[in-house]
């Protein structure tokens, strides 16, 4: 097995698109209507990847300007062609975001803060950029509980390959968990935070619509199972095809959850 693909790397939109990205345009909507942010606001999203987040922020927030920050040129092309000018797009890093103290009210993350290597450096510089009183959000998945999309996936692949357990996002990503997320905004000074989880159904027409995506390369899960020989990828193809629900029709219904997270910046 050639270990030197499996990486965390999202370099392009279209696989990413397919394998999780049209569940994280479902939070989204869902995420903000939870923040309830009164309209006219300045936002900000911190790792916007192909600009799901930025989209529902444009479509359901009323706001005054949205930017959008992200350190893939893949991505920020695919979300400069989706969203037409509607928002104002940077290629950078969390921890270093090109914008000036308190230039925005609001700062929110989608499904990103786990890929972030210093995510206290990343919410500090979340909020230089926040004006007093302002909002930072984000969500993650659920990895190491109801993101079954990628748990059925880890959890048989763990089973053919021990080496698997070590890439498996529930393991390597603590801030999955809600006490985890909790304590690192609280670390930073932020003030009344609160969580929430929001939890989306994802079906599959059949057993090759949830397996292609991960065909794509893209993330954790899908560069695993292109890591693999053919032979190895077949077993674990069976393996999950004998694991996941599948109804008399050939669906499968499962469900992703995200922990959503918020607080005020009190400066």
């Amino acid at each position: 097995m050639d270990r030197k693909h499996v990486s965390d790397t999202w370099a392009r939109g279209n696989p990413y698109e397919q394998y999780v990205g049209r569940w994280s345009r479902q939070v989204a909507p869902r995420f903000l209507s939870w923040l309830n942010i009164p309209p006219g606001r300045r936002w900000l999203d911190v790792g916007c990847g192909t600009g799901a987040l930025c989209a529902a922020i444009a479509d359901h927030c009323s706001p005054a300007s949205v930017a959008g920050v992200d350190p893939s040129e893949g991505f920020i092309q695919t979300a400069r062609a989706d969203l037409a000018g509607r928002v104002t797009l940077h290629l950078g890093s969390a921890t270093a975001i090109p914008l000036d103290d308190a230039s925005v009210d609001v700062v929110v993350s989608g499904l990103a803060l786990n890929f972030i290597p210093d995510q206290h450096a990343a919410l500090l510089e979340m909020a230089r950029v926040t004006g007093k009183g302002g909002t930072i959000g984000a969500y993650v998945w659920d990895y190491a509980g109801k993101m079954e999309l990628m748990r059925f996936f880890w959890d048989a692949a763990s089973e053919l390959d021990p080496h698997a357990a070590k890439l498996d996002e529930g393991t390597r990503f603590p801030l999955c968990r809600r006490e985890a997320l909790a304590t690192l905004f609280a670390s930073t000074g932020l003030q009344q935070v609160e969580l929430a989880p929001i939890d989306i159904a994802t079906p599959f027409a059949d057993f090759d619509d949830y397996w292609q995506p991960f065909l794509g390369g893209q993330g954790p899960a899908p560069a695993y199972a292109m890591s693999l020989d053919e032979t190895a990828r077949v077993r674990l193809r069976d393996r999950l095809r004998e694991r996941l629900p599948t109804a008399a029709n050939g669906s499968i219904s499962l469900t992703a959850r995200a922990w959503a997270v918020r607080a005020s910046v009190a400066r």
